[in-house]
């Protein structure tokens, strides 16, 4: 792909793209293992596991994998007791990432149409961005629970592009996962990439999005000038 574009609507990742929330994340995985009477699985552990939502976090943390399918018992047993955590917990510790507010007052400056496409629960999503000073960004937020189905679907992707009434070719994704890569090209989306974010520890590049920007901020100069890596 040929940059600068000019997208008639960008959609938005939420975790890991404009929001570091594993510090809340890592807090409800632990506090939940140590009521189950096991180990605390630790920061570095949960960054590769967030990114599919809670239950897969919560099935992987009761496993200690990332692939794991944790015994049908213990994750009726667990998930109550996350869910529990996190609904005190959303955004206690979670943080914006560098440039986020810089980028989203430019792109806002700049006319462009904006929506954030998660795959976390509504009842997470709206409260954290709430609390972070972002919501009024987005003129659409389709959370995990929103639609039939989530991220690497391309059902949200095309849902919100109905929405404003642009064409997928004409649209735009930022992410920072393979989730995020697949949901845009099965939607006719271009995808640009964060370096930052989690995609389970593995470098985002191998996955091939039209470009990988390492700041948030950058976006809005890669819109303009076409000044970033393609991937």
């Amino acid at each position: 792909m040929q940059f600068p574009i000019t997208p008639g609507m960008i959609l938005i990742d939420l975790d890991g793209t404009l929001v570091d929330s594993v510090p809340d994340l890592t807090f409800c995985v632990d506090a939940m293992m140590a009521r189950l009477g096991r180990p605390a699985r630790g920061e570095a552990a949960v960054r590769e596991w967030v990114g599919n939502g809670v239950e897969r976090l919560v099935s992987r943390a009761l496993t200690g994998s990332l692939d794991g399918e944790a015994d049908p018992a213990d994750y009726a047993r667990a998930l109550p007791i996350f869910l529990e955590l996190y609904r005190d917990n959303t955004a206690a510790r979670s943080v914006l990432y560098p440039g986020v507010v810089e980028g989203l007052d430019l792109l806002r400056a700049g006319g462009y149409a904006l929506g954030c496409v998660t795959n976390k629960a509504a009842r997470f999503t709206e409260p954290l961005l709430e609390s972070l000073g972002i919501r009024d960004a987005f003129e659409i937020v389709i959370s995990g629970d929103t639609l039939p189905e989530k991220k690497p679907s391309p059902v949200p992707l095309l849902h919100a592009a109905d929405h404003f009434a642009v064409a997928p070719a004409d649209a735009l994704m930022l992410g920072d996962s393979v989730s995020d890569v697949k949901a845009a090209r099965a939607a006719g989306f271009a995808v640009i990439c964060v370096s930052y974010g989690y995609n389970h520890g593995q470098d985002i590049r191998s996955a091939k999005p039209d470009a990988v920007i390492d700041s948030f901020a950058e976006l809005g100069q890669l819109l303009t000038d076409g000044a970033a890596r393609v991937a």
